[in-house]
């Protein structure tokens, strides 16, 4: 085998070599979609076994879909950075967001909001927990729906800075740092009604045409200031301290600035309208 190798041409040999790094990096991305993929699917074991007195599965649970958001937002990075994006990698990470932030939230939900409410097997119980299934429907199939049109139409008109309806890891981020934050399953109807009202309209933020920004354009890859780096370094901190209120105030903000900024830009197009 030794002397088999001696008779292949050096440049033959360095061809070869370069060749095989070159499929390694291209598995690179695929292996943090298979950590995504991973996270979501514990995401969704954890929500089944979560009860009243087991309410720990759920924050597990949230914290799975958290760690899948890490994983998503980096697999991206790195197939840009290593120039290795495939078609194949495109369609791969969007079935794991679909398992991730569409059936891992929508299941986290459901039995989030409706497994700690008294009085099961009553009339009263069937009728939230069937509002339930349809709110939490609708959120998977907002998800899917906007992967879809992602991968059709891409980003926002005029560059990557904006995406078009809310992204499918923030939506999922609501969901999971809520229950994060206040660990308990809900008790009572009433709350448990919003709750799932709240699932449903993260699914119709999904598929709007709000513009939410992308953060694509930070350039993580280049020389930041020092004071930028402390401040990442104090918001590392804040959330590793402080998750239960850190989280829950980020994906909060987040939703709110981009539904807020999309109502600003719509009077103002109509008091520029009326005007002319």
């Amino acid at each position: 085998m030794f002397e088999d190798q001696q008779e292949i041409p050096f440049e033959e040999r360095r061809y070869r070599n370069q060749k095989l790094r070159r499929r390694g990096i291209f598995l690179i991305p695929s292996l943090f979609t298979v950590a995504n993929l991973l996270c979501g699917y514990y995401a969704v074991v954890a929500s089944l076994l979560g009860g009243p007195e087991h309410f720990d599965y759920f924050d597990r649970a949230a914290k799975a879909i958290g760690f899948a958001i890490l994983f998503d937002s980096l697999d991206g990075r790195l197939a840009r950075l290593l120039k290795a994006n495939t078609d194949f990698g495109v369609q791969f990470d969007s079935l794991a967001d679909v398992v991730s932030f569409g059936i891992a939230p929508a299941i986290l939900a459901y039995a989030w909001g409706l497994r700690g409410l008294p009085g099961e097997g009553s009339v009263a119980f069937q009728q939230v927990g069937e509002f339930a299934w349809v709110c939490c429907l609708a959120f998977l199939i907002c998800c899917a729906w906007r992967l879809a049109r992602f991968n059709v139409q891409g980003m926002a008109p005029g560059g990557s800075k904006y995406f078009i309806g809310m992204p499918t890891p923030a939506a999922a981020g609501m969901i999971a740092a809520l229950v994060h934050g206040f660990k308990q399953p809900l008790q009572d109807w009433r709350w448990s009604v919003a709750w799932f009202l709240l699932a449903a309209g993260l699914g119709a933020l999904m598929t709007s045409t709000i513009r939410y920004y992308s953060f694509k354009d930070v350039p993580l890859t280049r020389k930041q200031p020092s004071l930028a780096v402390v401040l990442l370094c104090l918001l590392v901190g804040v959330i590793w301290r402080y998750s239960e209120y850190a989280l829950v105030i980020m994906a909060s903000a987040y939703a709110v600035v981009g539904l807020t900024l999309h109502l600003v830009r719509f009077f103002r197009h109509r008091l520029v309208s009326r005007a002319a």
